[in-house]
């Protein structure tokens, strides 16, 4: 199977890849939904990690809410960030369009990359828009200052990311007009595709191959359904692409 997706990746004209926390489980970074794992069963993010937690119970957002996103920093990246890296190097795919925070991709070397749910390596604030590291977050929480300040005009600062309530990033709009350009090919990686408008992005792709552990609602769409873990999945089509006599 991994060899005639990986003939199918090689076919396309324009193909993107969109990616959820699937592809970061294996780098120790739990998802969202997997019955007995999923973080949203330990923490309910409509009362610790919204816009409107942010705004009006900071106290409640950064004691609570944001223990997830401090807890990213050990992560690195697995076989299959590396894999679909190497998939752009070959010239096989076109952008990578990610809801994860974790900055996987971009250490992995991804650079035709859309964050549509923002990243984990900046904050800003939230009435001048300085953008600092997002480690200036930690320093001022360490300190115990909450919430952590703006230097410039003295207003709260807030990470980089798209909370439950916040508009998109620009980020996800790019990523539409990259689509709207055509894409023949999207590879759905650890994805459920529960949340929307990210959900919806698939549309724009003539054929799908999803590669999840849980079902999805496009599976009777897709070309190929792998019900395995991303990274030896990405790893195998990768290695396929890379060897002309594999079959890819």
């Amino acid at each position: 199977m991994l060899n005639e997706i990986a003939k199918l990746i090689r076919q396309s004209r324009r193909c993107f890849a969109l990616t959820g926390a699937g592809i970061s489980t294996e780098s120790g970074i739990p998802d969202f939904r997997s019955p007995g794992t999923g973080l949203w069963e330990t923490m309910d993010p409509l009362k610790y990690a919204t816009a409107e937690v942010l705004r009006d119970n900071p106290e409640q957002f950064w004691q609570y809410g944001f223990a997830r996103f401090k807890n990213l920093f050990a992560a690195q990246p697995n076989s299959g960030h590396l894999a679909l890296a190497q998939l752009e190097e070959l010239g096989m795919l076109q952008g990578l369009i990610t809801q994860n925070i974790d900055n996987l991709h971009f250490l992995a070397g991804s650079r035709r990359l859309y964050e549509v749910h923002g990243h984990t390596r900046s904050c800003r604030c939230t009435r001048c828009q300085a953008v600092y590291p997002f480690n200036e977050l930690l320093r001022q929480l360490d300190g115990e200052i909450i919430p952590p300040l703006c230097s410039v005009c003295g207003k709260p600062l807030r990470p980089n990311v798209v909370l439950f309530g916040d508009a998109m990033s620009e980020d996800y709009f790019l990523a539409l007009d990259d689509l709207s350009a055509g894409c023949d090919l999207m590879l759905v990686v650890g994805t459920s595709l529960a949340v929307y408008p990210v959900a919806d992005l698939p549309r724009f792709a003539e054929k799908l191959v999803i590669i999840n552990l849980q079902p999805t609602p496009l599976d009777r769409q897709a070309q190929f359904v792998v019900r395995e873990k991303t990274g030896a999945v990405l790893s195998g089509i990768a290695a396929a692409l890379k060897n002309p006599d594999s079959g890819g």
